[in-house]
């Protein structure tokens, strides 16, 4: 039984119906790293699908990642933060969109320790304000709702489905967490078409380098050692961008209204042998003395352990392995490092980027 929409038969029964398919989506977060991957596979496959970016630009979004769709005719780039509901109603009426794809959020940890406000603003308020504006259009036929693992809080033992408990352990976690609850109502309330994803840890291209892969190889170009918090035995689970927007592209079309969607992996590894993969893929010599291990954060879950099953059971997995990934990471960051202009103050140990920082190169 689903916790908060559909029981198993429910969602077997609608998975049999005939496939959705959009014709104008509305896609928030686009220039952002697993928004622009997303965009780019979904632009590419359905070309007489209307996509619409919408995009605030801050710090660690960047255009520079969407060149290769930008003159597409079935893309089309607009910039406005999900907290104007006057910009949102405009957009839902003016383009006609019957789905929402809602990636944009703040999502670095770090940074939610340092400036939690901001994550209430953009993570709670920014999805209200899209929940409302959606309600009061009336023509929307689903509305994807991207959440974190990190909303289960820490799984020392298993992998958690998505009739888990939400546990969430710090600002960022707490935000998405109450996020969902807010899509949740509105599917209650309004019988708003809602689908809500949990995905574990993405890497890949087009990642602004305030995360752990990016910033360990921007370090390892410069020469410099790898921070890793506390002794680097945080357990972690990792998907490979391409394998994520495929997940997304099959739950537009084969999702269940009223369903969670885990899109994960049972592969995992402790950020310690994250970090000798990833010099191994670079070509370069590992040893203990090129980490620093540094203070760690105010709380750090242990481990975040998902179920992808559910998703599985819709024709999804993931093609990319994590050594194969990482080189192929390895390969983009040698060519691309230089999209966000400069990055040195993500790669400190402990983060604090705001918005005021948004002025780097677009």
């Amino acid at each position: 039984q689903s916790t908060w929409g559909l029981d198993c038969t429910q969602m077997a029964a609608q998975a049999a119906v005939e496939e959705y398919m959009p014709t104008s989506v509305l896609l928030t977060g686009g220039a952002g790293f697993i928004g622009s991957n997303t965009l780019i596979h979904l632009v590419k496959k359905y070309p007489g699908v209307k996509f619409v970016n919408y995009d605030s630009l801050e710090y660690c979004a960047c255009l520079k990642n969407l060149e290769e769709i930008e003159n597409e005719p079935n893309y089309k780039f607009v910039h406005g933060d999900i907290t104007n509901a006057e910009l949102v109603r405009y957009i839902f009426q003016t383009e006609k969109i019957d789905t929402v794809m809602h990636f944009a959020a703040q999502t670095h940890v770090d940074n939610s320790f340092g400036n939690s406000f901001k994550f209430t603003t953009a993570n709670v308020l920014g999805t209200h304000v899209l929940l409302e504006s959606a309600r009061a259009y009336g023509g929307i036929k689903r509305f994807i709702h991207v959440s974190s693992d990190e909303v289960y809080g820490e799984c020392l033992e298993h992998h958690l489905d998505e009739d888990s408990m939400l546990h969430p352990t710090q600002p960022y976690a707490a935000t998405k967490a109450a996020a969902e609850h807010l899509a949740v109502g509105y599917f209650k309330s309004y019988k708003l078409p809602i689908i809500i994803t949990r995905g574990n840890n993405v890497y890949g291209p087009r990642q602004f380098p305030e995360k752990v892969i990016p910033k360990f190889i921007n370090l390892i170009m410069r020469g410099r050692k790898c921070c890793l918090h506390g002794r680097g035995q945080a357990q972690r689970s990792f998907l490979y961008a391409s394998d994520v927007a495929e997940a997304f592209d099959v739950i537009m079309r084969k999702g269940a209204i009223g369903a969670t969607y885990n899109i994960g992996t049972l592969f995992e590894l402790s950020m310690y042998d994250m970090t000798k993969l990833l010099y191994a893929a670079m070509g370069e010599e590992f040893s203990d003395d090129k980490i620093e291990f540094v203070r760690d954060r105010d709380f750090n879950d242990q481990r975040y352990a998902i179920s992808p099953a559910r998703l599985e059971a819709l024709g999804w997995a993931p093609k990319v392995g994590f050594e194969e990934g990482l080189r192929m990471t390895v390969e983009w960051y040698r060519k691309n490092s230089g999209n966000w202009g400069d990055v040195e103050d993500a790669l400190v140990a402990h983060p604090r980027l705001v918005s005021d920082l948004s002025s780097r190169a677009l």
